[in-house]
């Protein structure tokens, strides 16, 4: 069995997979000051107590802090050595960025996973922390595309940096007009960051003329396609699917 994780800015997910069945998963936040001892490991180890026999593992990670730690948990509760995803696997795509150092693993598995799942063109929206959205044209080129903030993050920078306006609940507002502070706050955010994402996507099918299929993952991407038309498939696994084909394509574990 294969054990893929994505080490993300607010979260770290975690897929059990016997072949190319996601058998079990779990989130856990992401913290970058864990050392091994603080670590929530505590679903790592039932993996080991359960029927999972685990023979690889295979990571993507944002957050380095992270890696050092998470490596040591591996090692010693499931007696296998991760294999973290960097620039130099075989994505299946021409990946036209430059440096190509400076794209997060994340995007390039995400977007790997994406045209083998869903075929090409696409734009891959990946919505949590941050918002990026990538696009890989009809001959399988990693073009690039926007970083942007998240929802979330709008809201956290909203309330930071004002004296007098509350942190909010992300949630779809009652209506766009707010009738009190906390209601304004909700739909300021909620509907400026819809329309950003749909101006983008739609400027890109502009720059492309023509309009690929458009892809959603990520912990808003329910919210967000549920509220535009633009959002074509919402894939909550694009990115442990992804690892999974990866480690098949790189011959790990």
């Amino acid at each position: 069995m294969l054990l893929a994780i994505d080490i993300g800015n607010s979260s770290t997910k975690f897929g059990v997979f016997e072949s190319e069945s996601l058998v079990d998963k779990f989130v856990i936040p992401t913290a970058r000051d864990y050392a091994m001892e603080e670590l929530p490991i505590g679903r790592l180890r039932q993996i080991n107590e359960r029927f999972f026999q685990i023979d690889a593992a295979i990571v993507s990670s944002v957050v380095p802090e992270m890696n050092e730690p998470l490596s040591r948990s591996c090692k010693e509760l499931l007696h296998v050595t991760p294999k973290f995803v960097d620039h130099t696997f075989d994505f299946g795509l021409k990946i036209r960025y430059e440096p190509i150092t400076a794209v997060g693993t994340d995007r390039l598995v995400n977007a790997a996973a994406a045209r083998a799942k869903h075929g090409c063109p696409l734009i891959v929206c990946s919505f949590g922390t941050a918002t990026t959205i990538d696009v890989v044209s009809s001959e399988s080129e990693y073009l690039g595309g926007t970083i942007a903030p998240g929802m979330k993050t709008l809201a956290e920078a909203l309330h930071l940096k004002t004296s007098k306006l509350p942190l909010v609940v992300i949630e779809k507002p009652d209506s766009v007009i707010g009738s009190t502070t906390e209601e304004s706050i909700k739909s300021g955010v909620f509907y400026g960051y819809i329309g950003m994402v749909e101006g983008i996507i739609e400027r890109i099918f502009e720059t492309l003329n023509e309009r690929p299929k458009v892809v959603a993952t990520g912990g808003f991407s329910r919210l967000v396609a549920e509220e535009s038309s633009l959002i074509d498939v919402v894939d909550e696994n694009l990115i442990l699917d992804g690892l999974r084909a990866l480690a098949v394509k790189n011959s790990i574990g």
